[in-house]
């Protein structure tokens, strides 16, 4: 089926500095899918999706991430190793090579939105060198109708070049590849990567500074979900703790999977029109809703396919980080718009690969805003070279590469909301129990739904001495027993039958807490400061 727009509206990029482009605009997801398949750059899964292979990069490149250093930026960006200064000749003159390798050749052009609230939309213009490349945006942002492309106007541009080379030397780039933030001209410039990550990463870190900056409104890394009763439910975590997964719920509406916004109008809303889940070791019986997505319409990156086109979702050969996309509207259950209210249940996830936190927590006020501020899950062994143990990570609000500004102010502006909706905030491990990675075993699904469904329905009891037991190193409060969960399982040093080693252990990451803690303290009050865990000298 042919694009309207395609058929009745051009555009040009000359005012981008593109010249003599031939430009493709506004095409169909299934006119990508084939235009990809035509140019060899993608095949047909069995499913009807799209597989594509990302090339080089399969994941994001933190350390090529730069934010333009100007007027608007030079005082509030949070700059250091994450946020990294790019100097605005360094732009302006990486940004005329960019637009002269683009130009004279066929690209790809998308007019979208981002953010599902009326009141904090913003207008983007997405510029792709590849065809899959625009169809991700496609997936990922919100669409507007034909009567809004009529009137439509880009407050930002994204201009994406996998196949653009960087020079270090002449550039200012670390390497050869790049993607530059520039909020005075209001453009995100991405090269020298094929991975889509970084083109729906780019716009959250946008909003990551205008929503605090400008409108006093609290961005999220986090997916979001809502009942039948309207009580909103948010999941704070890193890749691979189940935020995806856990808010994909069949008895529940999903608002959204990965970034919102939660406003002073006590409303919680999606970023996107799409999303972007990870597929390692994904089953229909584990996670039903995200398997049926991948039909005609989504792309799936990095994946292995075998002759006949069937995906061996297990393989990790060509990366651990195996993803597909697709629009909101692929999963059955959904919000719309995708908007929720102010949320109910706050679930910050961790996969502890020691196997030492309790499988689920309640967070004090205090012990809320510092988990938070710590954004705490784990690396096994494998995952990256040299990495022969279970080692902390720590990545501050549950998404520090995407946060331009200090992690204080996104944590003051969460505990003032959690505060005025009376939230609960509960810490869920995702990780190991009965011993740490290599020895315990990763907590079952089954038992982790378990337990937050219980959350939701009330099932857990109140908070107090007969229902729950105060972890002794961590301080949070482990419930005795839940619907669904062998009790045992609750209690992560009854599951590993050796003490001294689960203390051992325990002291051990509780230490790697308060080591991490350190470049915060003096950002942070005494009361935050207090909901840390304790310290061991051995």
């Amino acid at each position: 089926m042919k694009s309207n727009y395609q058929a009745t509206k051009t555009i040009s990029l000359d005012e981008y500095g593109i010249k003599n482009a031939k430009v493709k605009y506004q095409l169909s997801p299934n006119e990508l899918h084939d235009l990809t398949i035509e140019k060899g750059q993608g095949a047909a899964a069995s499913s009807g999706a799209l597989a594509v292979n990302t090339g080089e990069f399969t994941g994001r490149s933190p350390k090529d991430r730069f934010i333009v250093k100007d007027a608007i930026t030079q005082d509030k960006v949070w700059w250091g190793a994450i946020n990294i200064p790019f100097e605005v000749d360094n732009f302006d003159r990486l940004y005329n090579k960019v637009t002269d390798y683009l130009s004279n050749k066929e690209l790809f052009v998308r007019d979208c939105y981002a953010c599902a609230d009326e009141n904090y939309k913003l207008s983007i213009r997405v510029i792709n060198e590849y065809p899959w490349s625009n169809m991700f945006a496609y997936n990922m942002f919100l669409r507007p109708t034909e009567k809004e492309l009529d009137t439509f106007s880009p407050e930002w541009t994204v201009i994406n070049a996998p196949g653009f080379m960087a020079n270090p030397d002449e550039d200012g780039t670390r390497q050869h590849n790049f993607a530059i933030l520039n909020f005075t001209k209001k453009i995100a410039l991405i090269g020298g990567t094929g991975y889509t990550g970084e083109i729906k990463k780019g716009i959250f870190s946008v909003l990551n500074f205008i929503l605090p900056v400008f409108k006093n409104t609290l961005p999220m890394h986090c997916s979001a979900n809502v009942g039948k009763k309207g009580d909103t439910a948010i999941f704070f975590g890193l890749s691979g703790t189940g935020k995806t997964t856990l808010s994909t719920d069949s008895s529940r509406s999903l608002i959204g999977d990965d970034e919102h916004g939660w406003t002073n109008e006590n409303t919680v809303f999606n970023f996107e029109g799409g999303c972007y889940a990870k597929v390692i070791n994904l089953s229909r019986e584990n996670e039903p809703e995200i398997f049926d997505a991948i039909k005609k319409g989504a792309i799936l990156e990095n994946v292995f396919l075998d002759k006949t086109g069937e995906v061996d979702y297990s393989n990790a050969s060509i990366t651990q980080n195996t993803r597909v996309s697709y629009p909101i509207d692929f999963i059955e259950n959904i919000q719309v718009p995708s908007i929720g209210k102010n949320p109910k249940n706050i679930f910050f996830l961790t996969a502890d690969a020691f196997g030492v936190l309790p499988p689920i927590s309640k967070l004090t006020p205090s012990q809320a805003a510092y988990h938070f501020i710590s954004g705490y899950t784990a690396k096994v062994a494998g995952t990256e070279a040299g990495v022969v143990e279970p080692l902390p990570s720590f990545s501050a609000c549950f998404g520090a590469p995407f946060m331009p500004l200090h992690p204080s102010k996104y944590a003051e502006m969460l505990s003032k909301k959690m505060i005025e909706a009376g939230v609960n905030v509960w810490l869920v491990n995702t990780g190991w129990t009965g011993g740490p990675y290599g020895v315990g075993t990763r907590m079952k699904l089954q038992y982790t739904r378990a337990m937050i469904h219980a959350v939701l329905n009330g099932d857990l009891g109140l908070y107090c001495y007969d229902n729950y037991h105060i972890h002794s190193v961590f301080g949070v409060a482990q419930p005795r027993t839940c619907p669904g969960v062998p009790t045992s399982v609750l209690s992560p040093r009854a599951t590993w039958n050796n003490d001294e080693a689960y203390y051992k252990t325990a002291f051990k990451l509780s230490n790697a807490f308060r080591e991490n803690f350190k470049k915060f303290e003096a950002h942070c009050n005494e009361e935050i400061r207090r909901g840390g865990p304790q310290r061991y000298t051995f």
